[in-house]
């Protein structure tokens, strides 16, 4: 049965946003409905309450190199957290929301899959409460501050900016640091000039489009612990540069308040659901490849405060996603841990072991329904690589097979045989076709492997893979060889540029690196398999995201606006007039 049939089959038997927060022990002032499901809670009064509350058990949700189709990363967080509720224990869920690129493009929603899933499914695809759409405003309307300082200031009349209380900031038009942004993959918006009106005398502008999921405003909102460091983070924001070479921030165009203010209700965590009622934290949706790829900081301090377990997600593979988890976030936080689970299928081990390249928006080629053992043997090199990144961080792992039915028993013995040679735990989990009985042995071996950590709260037992003192160039480098397995780094000239501008800066200089690569190898080049050797990673261009405290080194050929395929998502979502309901959401 279609995901969205077995979402919509639930519905009944949902649990209202009261009854959900009267099993948090929530009081009334701590959350707020949105709706017969859903509800907004007030991360503030939460906090400031529970500021002692014991800790959660942290897990974070990881995996192999994913193909084009995704490896159920999400449905493994669901299921696990279900299982959890099987086992009697008290587990939340911390995902992200979708993006409307994804939802109506190839890959499908994240709101996991089979009678493994979030719900209210549809509203979640959708839009949810409007935090996409805030985020997307906010962004939007820098750029529109931007834009129309540089046509007052084209006039040459300091009087009427003396008048309004201005001062002239002389924006360099070929140095505009911040794109436009939208929620959908619209690659004919990555590159578009700006033509002022006739008389203006403000220039053509080159300027483009990124992901709504891929801004700084994303990142802002990902990583802000509360309300005043969201509103001192965006007016840190560089928009552009001034003649002189400095930057221009939104507080330089008095935008960062307005900004502020459409992010007050998106800032609050959303309260959502799995399929059989346990809570799940919906917040922030910032991608992996191309961005910080974690929900937010204040969604896993809320998390840790109300469960005894939480399961967070990190976008994509362990050298992307929970390398940033890890390195970012867990900074951020203060939080560290206990259990990191890595979720496998065997067709994706099977493609990192010799099998055809699987297309975006094209079936699995035939050769996957073969029994290959070999391919998924020599494909266990990519685990045994992602396997080796959270040992780095002194975190205990665990592999979750992600079961299928057309799966061959040889094919399994394989893949556990080699995550047993590594010391992990292995269990394979059937959370897609029996929910949290199907993953009560991945609960089982999560929540063992929580018991027996030495990693928890305050960074207890986790090692970071640099130090923020380091070089940034030797970050980057650490990241490359120690987590892609490079031999090391090629900076073209504006990204060596741009280095030593940040090295000059002593403010700048010591943020984290958040690198954006391509999700389907461990290296820049999506057709390298395995866990390859012998190569240099190739760094085109590196930013510098003031706001959110990120430096952003480019890799490869990866774009920060995906592009929509040609058999996309969208074609097949409609709605049943007679009945109101969506349908076909993948």
């Amino acid at each position: 049965m279609e995901d969205w049939r077995v979402a919509q089959e639930a519905e009944g038997r949902l649990k209202g946003p009261d009854r959900l927060a009267a099993e948090l022990g929530l009081a009334p002032d701590e959350y707020v409905p949105m709706g017969r499901h859903v509800a907004k809670l007030e991360a503030g009064a939460i906090l400031e309450r529970r500021p002692a509350a014991p800790a959660a058990r942290y897990v974070v949700v990881t995996a192999v190199t994913p193909t084009p189709l995704g490896e159920g990363k999400s449905t493994a967080t669901l299921g696990l957290v279900q299982g959890m509720g099987a086992l009697g224990l008290r587990a939340m869920g911390a995902i992200r929301q979708p993006s409307g690129g994804p939802t109506f493009n190839i890959k499908g929603s994240a709101a996991g899959g089979g009678r493994a899933q979030c719900a209210p499914r549809d509203l979640l695809s959708l839009g949810l409460t409007g935090d996409m759409d805030a985020v997307t405003n906010a962004n939007n309307l820098a750029m529109t501050a931007l834009t129309a300082r540089m046509r007052h200031e084209a006039r040459r009349d300091d009087a009427r900016l003396a008048r309004s209380g201005l001062r002239r900031l002389s924006v360099d038009p070929a140095r505009i640091e911040l794109r436009w942004a939208i929620d959908f993959c619209a690659q004919a918006l990555r590159r578009v000039t700006l033509e002022p009106e006739e008389g203006s005398g403000v220039p053509p502008l080159p300027s483009g489009f990124q992901m709504t999921s891929a801004s700084e405003v994303m990142a802002i909102l990902s990583l802000s612990r509360d309300l005043a460091d969201l509103r001192a983070r965006l007016g840190r924001m560089a928009v552009a540069r001034g003649a002189d070479g400095r930057p221009i921030t939104a507080r330089d165009l008095e935008v960062d308040g307005a900004m502020a203010a459409l992010l007050v209700r998106a800032f609050q965590p959303n309260l959502l659901q799995t399929l059989e009622g346990q809570p799940v934290l919906v917040h922030a949706g910032p991608f992996a490849n191309i961005a910080v790829g974690q929900n937010s900081v204040v969604a896993d301090r809320v998390g840790s405060a109300l469960a005894d377990y939480l399961v967070t997600e990190s976008g994509f593979a362990a050298e992307i996603g929970f390398e940033k988890f890890w390195n970012i976030k867990c900074r951020a936080t203060g939080l560290a841990p206990h259990a990191a689970v890595v979720v496998a299928t065997l067709r994706a081990l099977k493609r990192q072991g010799g099998a055809p390249r699987a297309v975006a928006g094209r079936p699995l080629p035939p050769e996957y329904a073969h029994e290959r053992p070999d391919w998924v043997e020599k494909g266990c090199a990519n685990l045994a690589h992602h396997l080796g990144i959270v040992r780095q961080a002194g975190v205990t792992p665990v592999v979750c097979l992600n079961r299928h039915a057309s799966d061959h028993a040889s094919e399994t013995a394989a893949a556990r045989r080699a995550a047993e040679a590594e010391g992990a735990v292995f269990v394979v989990s059937d959370h897609w076709a029996r929910g949290g009985e199907g993953a009560r042995g991945l609960a089982e071996a999560v929540a063992h492997a929580c018991r027996t950590s030495r990693a928890g709260r305050d960074g207890g037992g986790l090692r970071y893979l640099y130090s923020l003192d380091d070089p940034v160039a030797d970050r980057v480098d650490a990241i490359a060889r120690h987590m892609y397995g490079a031999d090391g780094v090629d900076f073209a000239p504006a990204a060596g540029a741009a280095l030593r501008e940040i090295e000059a800066d002593p403010e700048a200089r010591r943020f984290p690196v958040c690198m954006a690569k391509t999700q389907y190898s461990l290296s820049h080049d999506p057709a390298l398999a395995g866990a390859p050797r012998g190569w240099r990673l190739p760094v085109r261009e590196v930013a510098v995201y003031r706001g959110a405290g990120l430096i952003v080194p480019v890799a490869g050929d990866i774009q920060l606006l995906p592009g929509t395929g040609s058999d996309p998502a969208f074609r097949r979502v409609d709605v049943d007039v007679a009945t109101g309901r969506v349908t076909g959401l993948v």
